[in-house]
Formats: C-alpha cells, sequence, structure tokens
C-alpha cells in the first residue's frame, strides 16, 4: 500500500510540476514580441542633407547613409529600420507623410523638427543678403511664431507618435548653434551672428519644453558641437554655398558623426 501511495503522491507532483511549466509557457508565448524597431522622422537635420552619400531611392528627401540614424542604425542592428525623415519637412509634412511605419513594435523614434517651420532658411537667407536690422527683424518674427505658434504643432506631432508607437523610447534632437563668436570671421557681422545663435538657443528652449511636457527624451547637440561652429576653424558645419544652397547652414558627414551621434546614442 505504501508503494502505491508513493507512486500517486509523485504522478501527482509532476502533473502539478507539468501543469506550472505549462501555465509559464503559455504565459511566454502570450508576450508581446519585443518592441525594438528604429524608425527616424523628420527633416533635413534627421535626414542627412549636407553629409552626402544620398540614398538614390530618396529623391529630394536627400537621405544619407552618413546621417545620425543610419549610422545608428548600422551600428545597433534594431529588427527594422524605417528611415522617412526628408529635407524641408515641416511639422505638418511629418504628421501626412512620415508616421506609415510606426507601430507597437516601435522601440526608438528620433525626430528634428521645427526649424523650416519657424522659417530657418528664410531667416539666414535674410541675415547673409540683407542688413543687420533686417537680420534681427525678421530673426525677431521667426521667434514670436516659435512662442506663439510652433509649441502647438510640436504638440501635435509629438502626440500622433505617441498615438502610434505606444511602446517606443522617444528622442528629440535639437539644433546646434551656428557661429562661435569672438574672433575674426568673414562673412556675417558679429551683430547677426549673435543673434542668429540666440536664436537657435531659443528653438531649442521651446522644443524642450514641448518634450518634457510628453515624456520624451531631449537630445541637446549644442554641446557635441561646440568648438566646431562655423567660423571655428574646425567646422562641422556648412557655411552658404551658392552653388549647392540646400547643403548650406547644414551639418557635414562629421557633424552627423560627431555632433549627432553621440546625442542619440546617450539619449537612446
Amino acid at each position: 500500500m505504501r508503494r502505491f501511495r508513493l507512486v500517486g503522491i509523485l504522478s501527482s507532483l509532476l502533473l502539478a510540476a507539468g501543469a506550472v511549466l505549462t501555465g509559464a509557457t503559455t504565459a511566454e508565448a502570450a508576450q508581446p514580441a519585443a518592441s525594438d524597431g528604429y524608425v527616424a522622422l523628420g527633416d533635413s537635420y534627421s535626414s542627412g542633407v549636407g553629409a552626402g552619400s544620398y540614398i538614390g531611392s530618396s529623391g529630394d528627401c536627400k537621405r544619407s547613409t552618413k546621417s545620425h540614424p543610419y549610422l545608428w542604425a548600422a551600428a545597433h542592428s534594431p529588427s527594422t529600420f524605417d528611415f522617412t525623415a526628408c529635407s524641408g519637412a515641416r511639422t505638418g509634412d511629418v504628421l501626412a507623410g512620415q508616421l506609415g511605419p510606426l507601430g507597437s513594435g516601435t522601440g526608438l523614434v528620433s525626430i528634428s523638427i521645427g526649424g523650416n517651420d519657424a522659417g530657418f532658411a528664410d531667416v539666414m537667407m535674410t541675415c547673409v543678403l540683407q542688413s543687420d536690422s533686417s537680420c534681427l527683424s525678421r530673426i525677431a518674427t521667426a521667434e514670436a511664431y516659435v512662442d506663439s505658434t510652433l509649441p502647438g504643432k510640436l504638440d501635435g506631432v509629438y502626440s500622433a507618435i505617441s498615438d502610434k508607437a505606444p511602446n517606443a523610447h522617444v528622442v528629440v534632437i535639437g539644433y546646434p548653434r551656428f557661429y562661435e563668436l569672438g574672433n575674426v570671421c568673414v562673412g556675417l557681422s558679429e551683430t547677426k551672428r549673435e543673434a542668429i545663435n540666440k536664436a537657435s538657443d531659443h528653438l531649442n528652449t521651446v522644443i524642450a519644453q514641448r518634450v518634457a511636457a510628453h515624456g520624451f527624451t531631449f537630445g541637446d547637440v549644442r554641446t557635441t558641437f561646440t568648438g566646431h561652429e562655423l567660423c571655428s576653424g574646425d567646422s562641422w558645419l556648412h557655411s552658404v554655398n551658392w552653388l549647392n544652397i540646400g547643403e548650406s547652414y547644414h551639418p557635414t558627414a562629421a557633424g552627423q558623426s560627431g555632433g549627432y551621434l553621440p546625442v542619440l546614442n546617450g539619449a537612446a
């Protein structure tokens, strides 16, 4: 009798263990797949305008294999990499045409956006071609837009990203200061250079505020670009280029790898 009782007890223990293991296996199978896809959104600072080596199929969006999103993906091998950033993009362009790849499997999103909404290209051309007073006036108009209108447009983009990619860590990368000040530099006056730098700081501040409100991470590239601004002697930014105006005031390949990539690495 003792033998049969012992066999019964052992059988019960094995069945219980099997149920536990089966339950664990079922629970593991029910877990969603890891969210480790990467989607790179945004404007020309994300697409890599100015870095060269543009992907032919990207057309006018000028997505570069030397851009920081492409370099990050090559180094980290995410399960998927979707690169929809595009030269000239504004907040409305991101909403209309860049969010398609986002989903529950997206683990990382990076984006730079807002500069074109604020009229960055027109500000720079005004400051290059016109007087100090005209430059300062155009900058004041841009800053007023950044204060009054841009926050709502950024909120729209950030909310859409959260809705479409609820599991993603979102890194919003800012813009560099453009000029090293206090030295002799051919081109724009010190007054214009200082005003442009302050405008960049102002834009970054507003972006960072909205980023914090959405629980995202702000990537500040001003530190990595310090010592590599225009007029520094070792610039990671293109100056005005009349033969290729679209690359003017954009990061070089060194700016993408040395200025932007370390910030994304640190924030991702």
